[in-house]
């Protein structure tokens, strides 16, 4: 387990961190997001041990990073965002150097290696010097490092940038598989790569926690929560059909796609069946029809825009 305690970290008069408190147990994938310059990066410097609080404990199954650093970082992988390595060594010989680091040696260091490489997919690139390969390449050889080990936490910071789509579902893959018993935190602006990969999201503004949940219950929270998506083969006036229903808060026109309308519920109250017998009823020229669970973006911006004090 994660036990973060009131973490704060300021630089001269800047608050970063902003008395943070949170938990993260074995089996969790934690998506931790927020704007730029919410302190998300910073937040994952301390937990590594790369950066000091001002103020706070972080403690690793039981070690403080602070006082135990050896003993905490040692159950940490870490993929920071552009992970440094060696551009004139291929992939092999630095996956070794680092398997060498990590203390191992002889066949054991070979078999930790031949595992990393299959499990991120390096074959076709492991004679291949670093500074040749792909920013994509580069970054799985970044998560074969953090992984080498077999760490009990892993710290990703924006672990599919630059992928193309089939790399990361498979990255997204991966994450899942090693986080059966593993605590994994990803810091990420890909709001898909949390419904797809996250059990949990934190969002961070102005260096605080500003909602925590799982991304059902955040998608829950937004307006589009239970909302009826229609889309019509013809001109027809929804508007007029639904007008006075009281479960019906407004029908809002696609305005990238013709014939296309979003059914809002009031208070996200379920409302298909009711849509569904009035389309039925009236004969809307109907093509498509499907309920909305709720956009994790709308929420992130209501939440972070309410704590800067935006509207």
């Amino acid at each position: 387990m994660i036990e973060i305690h009131n973490l704060t970290k300021k630089f001269e008069q800047f608050t970063a961190v902003d008395n943070l408190s949170f938990t993260v147990k074995e089996g969790e994938v934690l998506g931790f997001l927020g704007p730029n310059g919410a302190g998300k990066s910073t937040t994952m410097k301390i937990i590594t041990g790369f950066l000091s609080p001002t103020e706070g404990t972080v403690t690793i199954d039981g070690h403080d990073i602070g006082k135990q650093p050896i003993a905490a970082k040692s159950l940490l992988g870490y993929l920071p965002e552009g992970a440094p390595s060696y551009g004139d060594m291929t992939t092999l010989e630095f996956l070794r150097f680092i398997a060498a680091v990590r203390g191992f040696s002889g066949a054991e260091l070979e078999q930790r290696v031949k595992r990393v490489v299959a499990q991120v997919e390096l074959q076709s690139v492991s004679q291949q010097t670093i500074d040749t390969l792909s920013k994509g390449f580069k970054r799985r050889v970044g998560l074969a490092q953090a992984i080498m080990h077999d760490p009990k936490v892993l710290i990703l910071d924006e672990p599919t940038d630059g992928l193309d789509p089939n790399q990361k579902h498979h990255v997204r893959q991966l994450i899942k598989n090693l986080a059966r018993d593993k605590i994994v935190i990803i810091s990420t602006h890909i709001l898909e790569e949390v419904t797809a990969v996250c059990t949990r999201a934190i969002i961070i503004s102005n260096g605080r926690i500003v909602a925590d949940g799982t991304p059902a219950e955040l998608e829950s929270r937004s307006r589009y929560h239970h909302a009826v998506s229609v889309r019509l083969n013809s001109q027809y006036d929804l508007a007029a059909d639904l007008s006075g229903v009281a479960s019906i808060a407004a029908v809002e026109k696609n305005p990238e796609e013709e014939l296309s309308y979003t059914i809002l519920a009031t208070d996200g109250a379920p409302i298909f069946s009711q849509v569904s017998e009035i389309a039925q009823a009236r004969h809307w020229p109907v093509t498509e029809f499907h309920v909305n669970r709720g956009q994790l973006e709308d929420v992130f911006r209501k939440v972070t825009q309410s704590a800067q004090g935006g509207v």
